[in-house]
């Protein structure tokens, strides 16, 4: 494909994206009906759609529209691409401009709009991360970075980067966890990799590997990982600790891949049902690392900032709520509550443990730490909730 065509692509994408379809669907349905792309061109077509989606208001503004050939054409305009080059109709690309869409378009107002945030968020984004807004949403236009877990049941970080090195994958150490890795070279070739296939590392963003690397784990806890998802956190546990592991989602299906992923990294873990958290309970530590905004992942799902509404976020905040007050009771005398957050909202992070203080007087916030998106990793906040000490 050329450049053009692959810039076309991307427009029917973003065009269907915006009448509604995910787009992950989208794009796997594109694929399915080019048999022609090959690797090189889906990663293409791929890279555009996900970088508009990032910078989607910005882009509009600048190509004069929400249609996929305005945020193209603002895409051009933005990265100092020619657009007659790229819309020319030759080589199946888009077709050439009117003289409405080379009259179309202006730059960002300042706040909001150039730094992609929706207007209704603004102000709570803005009060949550002070001097660090416009660092950590001019973050959110760029690419995340990929990053590794070093299995250190099977390798460490030292170990993991030479055998990835010898395949092609270079890396780097990456100050966030004593287990990261960011990917520099050969990112692609990750999946097909010998130390991936044999358990030396696992994909995982440093912020994720920092809140565990957090925890006070210990030799011979019981430790439940409450919402689990995937169980990539849950894996972290196990291969900092001794421990015997268990992990719950309220969507067990999220879990399906969870047992093969253990036995690949060298461990073993529970699956509970919600009926058997309670049976298997207490627990040494508890992990609720709970559904949330996303804002601080919003450069890997940047779909998830359009859609957020008011109305949503009230319910994921009460969602939240619940979960914490649920978790509470599953954990030990002496043990520990964690509680994660992948946002930078203040009201999903500090908020929250704030109010859960409030309605539960005999716990106590023992530590809390926020990672703002500015350092390579996703934003994330994390706090650890204990039992007050009696008199306390």
């Amino acid at each position: 494909m050329t450049p053009a065509a692959r810039m076309q692509a991307a427009i029917e994408i973003l065009d269907a994206n915006r009448d509604g379809t995910p787009a992950e669907q989208a794009l796997t349905g594109w694929a399915r009906r080019s048999r022609f792309a090959g690797p090189k061109d889906r990663a293409a077509v791929r890279d555009h759609v996900f970088d508009v989606l990032r910078s989607r208001r910005s882009l509009a503004a600048l190509g004069g529209g929400e249609t996929g050939r305005a945020l193209m054409l603002g895409l051009c305009r933005r990265d100092g691409l020619d657009p007659d080059e790229m819309f020319s109709g030759a080589g199946y690309g888009p077709s050439p401009l009117t003289e409405e869409e080379r009259a179309a378009g202006r730059a960002p107002e300042e706040g909001a709009e150039a730094l992609d945030i929706p207007d209704w968020l603004w102000p709570a984004f803005r009060d949550s991360l002070g001097e660090d807004t416009e660092a950590a949403a001019r973050a959110l236009q760029q690419r995340a970075p990929v990053f590794l877990r070093a299995n250190l049941r099977k390798a460490d970080r030292e170990t993991a980067a030479t055998a990835l090195a010898a395949e092609g994958i270079e890396t780097r150490v990456h100050p966030a966890a004593e287990t990261a890795l960011e990917v520099v070279v050969g990112a692609r070739r990750l999946k097909n990799s010998a130390a991936f296939r044999d358990g030396l590392v696992e994909l995982q963003d440093a912020a994720s590997q920092a809140v565990v690397e957090a925890l006070p784990l210990a030799s011979g806890q019981r430790v439940l990982d409450y919402c689990a998802g995937g169980g990539g956190k849950t894996l972290a546990m196990g291969a900092g600790a001794e421990v015997t592991l268990f992990a719950h989602d309220a969507a067990p299906r999220r879990m399906r891949d969870l047992p093969e992923r253990a036995a690949r990294a060298g461990l073993s873990v529970t699956l509970l049902e919600a009926a058997e958290v309670a049976r298997a309970a207490p627990f040494d530590l508890v992990l609720c690392d709970v559904p949330c905004s996303g804002s601080g992942a919003w450069r890997r799902a940047p779909e998830g900032k359009w859609r957020l509404t008011e109305a949503a976020l009230d319910e994921v905040v009460d969602t939240q709520a619940e979960i914490l007050d649920r978790a509470m009771e599953v954990v030990a005398p002496g043990g520990v509550l964690a509680y994660a957050t992948c946002s930078m909202l203040a009201r999903e992070n500090g908020g929250q443990i704030e109010a859960f203080l409030a309605r539960h007087p005999g716990w106590c916030c023992s530590w809390q730490r926020s990672w703002p998106v500015t350092g390579g990793a996703d934003g994330f906040f994390s706090a650890q909730l204990t039992r007050a000490a009696e008199g306390a």
